[in-house]
């Protein structure tokens, strides 16, 4: 049954229930329940309506579960795959890999979820970063603890109903089958991580943390290391294949393997583009983040002075604007949420946004990011940025190039940003920060709005030190959403600086038809890291099809 209705004839079971029975001259008391199987919100209008879609149970009981378990058996004496990374690529490669009768042996340089919180409450006292359990790296990975949004638009690459069918197994809210837009929430999905672990363990695979790789193992001598004259294939012979990985402690692990090992992985982009395995540099989109009053996105976005009322949740928006033939647009909302430090290591001030399952946070906030294409970089490369420090000094600071040539020319350009804007953070993790109207006007904001942002800002002209086709889309893409939005372009809003980890900037290069890289049989890279993914369902989905790969290479 399809159904548009108000917010409040929607808000619960119950009240939909009530207005079900209504509309059809039904007695309330046969519905024995009311099931959701689709819901969004149409906030276009002055008016808004809640679209839905409901199964109605009459004088029956419904099926206990929503929704067909997964099953998982023992794989203790099974053939054994090495899963580099405990992400999302990483958890549904593993789960995957079982359910094919595979043992997954699951490698992961952070911590457990658990443990890796208190690594991110220090932040805030130490103003420094755990360079292996922060919030890129540790079980869970980047979404763990960056909100858990869940929404993708990829239809094209597998099954994402089951990823999220899988997450429901493992003590997510069944709300989210049914939600437009569905949402953990970053206090409830560390749970489901860990269910999703001892589902791992108990069917006699591995998980092991604080365990980084230090390299693969290459079974052939002969592998010769590709450098920048040669870039396009290495000259291995037929023979080369990739057999386990070797740990930072000294361990090997042997098997096949899928590396999923995330977009913050720096070190081992670096290791692979050293021996000489196939990269390419990728496009990507770097910029700020933006912070508003949660009640000024609600009475915008609802078209209400009074904001949400009684019955809405936080109001999401999306933007989206070309500037001089490149993309601008918003990018991971997080209504009622808050801004965290995202770096991953030293001498690096990143922004992330996260928010808890109720959404019911002082501030809203979303990235807002620039396209950046691969041949943007080569008319920078040689370009010195200028910049000005906290005592108002001024120097260059060069996109430095070194050895790795065009290859990590998108990754060196993602450091140069980040380091900069520690510099301008006083060289800790408080971030630059600035009031928006005055970033689009160019001016110094001499005092700052609250924020969500728990290490603290300092104010800091961003306009005067982003590069200057990042500021410029910016401020255009601004001054255009606020002419569409009223009140959205405001000094009560702020723009923090820098969000920079919105993808990989690299490629690790594979065969559609086998997900094995190039010219490495036995290697499988996955996920978000490998530059195959973008959120958390897309990368469950990679890491499925990485297990299903793997399986199929095995057979062979």
């Amino acid at each position: 049954m399809q159904l548009r209705i108000t917010p409040r004839d929607a808000y619960n079971e119950q009240s939909i229930r009530r207005y079900v029975a209504r509309e059809q001259g039904w007695d309330e008391r046969t519905i024995t329940c009311v099931r959701t199987l689709k819901r969004s919100i149409d906030a276009r209008q002055r008016d808004i309506y809640v679209n839905l879609s409901v199964r109605v149970f009459i004088n029956e009981q419904p099926p206990v579960e929503e929704f067909t378990p997964v099953e998982y058996h023992d794989v203790s004496d099974r053939p054994q795959v090495i899963v580099v990374g405990a992400g999302p690529g990483g958890l549904f490669a593993a789960l995957r890999l079982i359910e094919l009768g595979l043992r997954p042996i699951v490698v992961e340089r952070g911590k457990n979820v658990r443990d890796r919180k208190k690594d991110l409450a220090r932040i805030r006292p130490e103003q420094r970063v755990d360079p292996e359990s922060n919030y890129s790296f540790g079980e869970g990975g980047a979404g763990a603890y960056s909100d858990g949004k869940l929404y993708t638009r990829s239809k094209k690459r597998g099954n994402g109903e089951k990823i999220l069918r899988v997450f429901c197994q493992h003590g997510a809210s069944p709300s989210i089958l049914s939600d437009a837009h569905p949402h953990i929430g970053t206090d409830k999905l560390p749970r489901v991580i860990e269910n999703m672990r001892e589902t791992i363990l108990r069917c006699g695979g591995e998980v092991h943390f604080e365990t980084r790789m230090s390299r693969l193992l290459i079974q052939n001598s002969k592998f010769k290391i590709q450098n920048e004259a040669t870039p396009s294939v290495p000259s291995a012979s037929s023979e080369c294949s990739v057999v386990g990985i070797t740990t930072a402690d000294g361990r090997e692990f042997h098997g096949p393997v899928i590396l999923a090992t995330g977009h913050s992985a720096r070190d081992v982009y670096r290791w692979l583009y050293d021996n000489g395995i196939t990269l390419e540099a990728k496009g990507l989109a770097v910029g700020v983040r933006l912070e508003h009053p949660a009640e000024l996105i609600d009475r915008i976005q609802y078209h209400n002075k009074r904001g949400r009322g009684d019955y809405l949740p936080a109001a999401e928006y999306s933007m989206v604007q070309q500037v001089d033939g490149r993309g601008v647009y918003s990018f991971c909302m997080c209504p009622g949420g808050f801004v965290v430090p995202a770096a991953s290591g030293p001498e690096q001030i990143v922004v992330n946004g996260m928010s808890p399952s109720n959404r019911n946070g002082r501030w809203s906030n979303s990235g807002m990011v620039v396209e950046v294409r691969v041949e943007d970089i080569a008319q920078i490369q040689n370009q010195k940025f200028k910049i000005q420090n906290a005592e108002g000094e001024e120097f260059s600071s060069p996109l430095r190039g070194g050895q790795e040539g065009a290859v990590l020319c998108m990754m060196r350009y993602q450091e140069e940003l980040e380091r900069t804007c520690w510099q301008q953070g006083n060289m800790r993790q408080t971030a630059p920060a600035q009031r928006m109207a005055d970033f689009v006007n160019n001016r110094l904001s001499y005092d700052l709005p609250d924020s969500s942002y728990a290490p603290g800002l300092i104010s800091s002209p961003l306009h005067f030190w982003l590069p200057e086709p990042i500021r410029h889309r910016l401020q255009e893409a601004f001054k255009t959403w606020g002419r569409q939005k009223h009140g959205f372009l405001t000094n009560e809003a702020t723009v923090i600086g820098v969000e920079t980890r919105t993808s990989s900037p690299v490629r690790i290069v594979r065969k559609p038809e086998t997900l094995q890289h190039i010219s490495l049989p036995g290697l499988f890279p996955c996920g978000e890291g490998a530059g195959y993914a973008g959120g958390i369902v897309s990368a469950g989905v990679d890491g499925e099809r990485c297990a299903e790969a793997v399986a199929e290479y095995l057979k062979k």
